[in-house]
Order: structure tokens, then sequence, then C-alpha cells
């Protein structure tokens, strides 16, 4: 299968920069066996949408709204993102749980809404170091993933440990291993037959160095990066590591 990478931009961004990283990437991301998604800032999604079109690099937004339209000043409904250029959206993202009280069923209500617009979802789940050295890891992940996702979810998961989103750390690989095993079991048990080949990323100070480690464990099905993403010739790497891990041998 082919590994998904997205790179998340958050609040970073403007006109100029976003077209600084956007140009390379499309000229780069020819030929590679990955499915390519840059998510920037809502303001960028037009301009990007142009300069990608024709492109394999995806756009996606970093949230939507539940509902298609009304009351809501300042926020934005997935069809609006959808007629905007986007075709995936980053949800339940920890720092969205975190900083605007998002819960599992508010994330869910948005990945119904995200699909009924045409988006496909990247729905994120993840523990805090408390949980980790409570032992809860697999516990807090898997209410997530019950509260969070719908009976029928079709799009992609993301496990984020949250202690190493923008901190340097990584999760060691067995820690990784043994989370995307628990995500794929509870996903099996929630979702039937398509919990087997739903896509888990990893996220979590994902990088060049050790991306291919990383993208080549069980169940991990590709990434969801942050800084890097921001540099073109850093997320094409870790793209390039996608490939090499995945792409089907050529015939001699």
């Amino acid at each position: 299968m082919r590994h998904l990478i997205a790179g998340n931009w958050k609040m970073n961004g403007r006109l100029e920069d976003g077209s600084a990283i956007a140009v390379p990437l499309r000229r780069g991301a020819d030929g590679l066996f990955v499915d390519l998604v840059i998510c920037p800032p809502a303001t960028l999604l037009l301009t990007l949408s142009a300069v990608l079109i024709g492109s394999p690099v995806m756009l996606g937004a970093q949230d939507c709204h539940a509902l298609p339209h009304g009351a809501h000043t300042g926020d934005l409904s997935a069809a609006m993102l959808r007629d905007a250029g986007a075709t995936w959206a980053i949800l339940g993202h920890s720092e969205r749980r975190a900083n605007h009280g998002e819960t599992d069923a508010m994330v869910q209500a948005k990945v119904q809404a995200a699909r009924k617009a045409g988006l496909r979802p990247i729905v994120c789940v993840g523990e805090t170091e408390a949980d980790r050295a409570a032992g809860r890891q697999n516990a807090v992940v898997g209410a997530q993933l019950i509260g969070s996702l719908p009976a029928d979810f079709e799009g992609v998961v993301a496990y984020e440990p949250v202690w190493a989103i923008g901190t340097g750390r990584t999760a060691t690989e067995a820690d990784v291993a043994a989370m995307h095993a628990y995500v794929r079991a509870s996903l099996v048990r929630h979702l039937g037959l398509p919990g087997q080949t739903t896509r888990i990323l990893y996220g979590g100070s994902v990088k060049p160095s050790n991306a291919g480690a990383l993208l080549a464990l069980p169940d991990v099905g590709g990434a969801l990066v942050g800084g890097a993403s921001l540099n073109a010739a850093d997320f094409l790497a870790i793209a390039q590591a996608a490939h090499e891990v995945a792409a089907p041998p050529v015939a001699s």
C-alpha cells in the first residue's frame, strides 16, 4: 500500500512562503510511489490550489466546522474548504483538543461533515506524557478512537504522542510499533473489515533522519509531519523514504 505523507503547516506561512514551498514540491513529487498532502493555513488554500493544479500533491485543511453554514464567526465549513481546493482535512489534532476544548463527540461531528462535503478526514489521536507515565496510553487512545470515529468511518487515523509533537522527541520504534498494533486491533473491533486496511499515520517529530525506520514498521501507513513540512527539501526527503519503503520492485 502507498504511504500517505501529510504536512501540517499549522499557523505558519503567508502567500510568498506558501508558494516557495509548493513550487519545489510540485517539481519533486512526480514519480514517487506515495500520496502527498500539504495542509496549509486556510488563507493559502485557493492560491496553492492554482499552483498545484495537475500535480500529484493534494491539499488539506487543518480543521472544519461541524455545520454547513450559520452564525459561527471565524469558522469555516467543510464545503467552503472544499471550494477553496482542499480534498483532505486534519481533524481532532491534539492542539485543537487542548486549546479549543474539542471533545471526541465534536471531532466525530466534524468527521461526518467532512465526508459529506467530499473531504477525506485525517483523525488524530494520542496520549500525553502523563498518560504514558501512568500506563494509560492504550486506554486514552482507544477511547479517542471509539468516540471520534463513526461506525462507517472512511479516512485515515494519525497516532501522535502529544509529548513528541514539536519537541524533537520521537517515540521509540518499539513504542510506535506497539501503539500502531493496538490502534489496528481497535479499528478492526470498531469498524470491522474496513479497519484492517485503514491507514494509520505516525506523527511526532518525523524528519528525514528517522522517516525510513518509522515508515518501515508494521501498521505504519504514513506520517503526519509538522515542522519538517515547512521545508520543501525535508518534506520531499520524507516522501522519498516512503517511496523506498513501499514502492513495488522494478521488473528486471
